[in-house]
């Protein structure tokens, strides 16, 4: 099999749900592990997976509970310390710490580990996109998106018709193929996102502000060398909770990817996948050792 290519498996938690995995390149390579945002399934990291892995990279990325593939909960009960408790266990089942790149909801995830958990279970934090507090229209507006075809779509045309009104900046539209994972066919023949609805019940907004205080409480407390990606035109962070963040971390570094919005990876991969692996390649140089930074790929 090609290094690039994912070697599809499954990880089973401690409360026995299988999460489903995909793992690109060999084993013994440096280990990334993606965690993907709120609604997004381990697809949103293909493109990335497969360039940092023709650099020698191993990259494992999964569905989280109630997302793509993966299980859902029973009686739809979603709590954030099971989303924690995941990330941590497939941490900690690879053959050395990875670097956690962590996406929006991932990246959320990854803070509160790193910064709760000793000994740490990364080697390093990748943030893309999220900072401790995040605008709140940017959140809106990607639960507007969520929210909005409880009935579903009676075609993937129709599906794809509704991905580029919300993605205005991508040029071409998904096709079947690329669809197919994101969506499911219900008794009715009518295809629905992949989540759980059960994901969207109740206030989010509320619920997710909730959790503040411990993100920065967590943020303060991460210890290993952290990278906060942003894009230029995101709605979800901004200068003002960029600056919020790296004064909590200030060992932490920033690079401002031009163009891009809150969906990073998928509007600017090339500039995405080089960021990293300037950080990485950072860190083998300077043996771990975090030191403040400011970039723009």
């Amino acid at each position: 099999m090609d290094a690039s290519q994912a070697n599809p498996t499954a990880f089973a938690t401690a409360d026995g749900l299988s999460l489903a995995i995909d793992v690109h390149h060999a084993e013994g390579a440096p280990t990334l592990l993606f965690a993907h945002g709120f609604g997004q399934t381990r697809g949103a990291w293909n493109a990335a997976a497969r360039t940092l892995a023709a650099r020698g990279y191993r990259c494992v990325a999964f569905d989280s509970r109630g997302h793509g593939e993966s299980d859902r909960a029973p009686g739809g009960d979603y709590h954030m310390q099971q989303f924690v408790d995941d990330l941590l266990a497939i941490a900690h089942a690879q053959p050395e710490p990875p670097i956690l790149v962590g996406a929006s909801m991932g990246g959320l995830l990854g803070l509160v580990t790193a910064g709760e958990v000793r000994p740490a279970p990364f080697r390093a934090l990748v943030l893309v996109d999220i900072t401790p507090r995040w605008e709140t229209a940017g959140v809106e507006r990607i639960l507007a998106f969520m929210q909005a075809h409880p009935d579903g779509f009676a075609s993937y045309a129709e599906a794809a018709e509704q991905i580029a009104a919300y993605l205005p900046q991508r040029r071409e539209r998904k096709s079947e193929q690329q669809l197919r994972p994101l969506l499911r066919e219900g008794a009715d023949g009518r295809l629905r996102w992949h989540w759980d609805p059960a994901l969207l019940a109740g206030d989010l907004i509320s619920e997710s502000e909730r959790y503040q205080p411990r993100l920065f409480a967590a943020a303060a407390n991460v210890e290993v060398p952290m990278l906060l990606l942003s894009g230029e035109r995101s709605d979800v962070v901004s200068h003002h909770t960029v600056e919020e963040f790296l004064a909590l971390a200030p060992h932490a570094r920033h690079a401002e990817v031009p163009g891009a919005t809150h969906m990073l990876a998928g509007d600017a991969n090339d500039a995405f996948t080089a960021a990293i692996a300037g950080f990485i390649e950072s860190l083998e140089s300077a043996g771990d050792t975090a030191k403040p930074s400011a970039m723009r790929c």
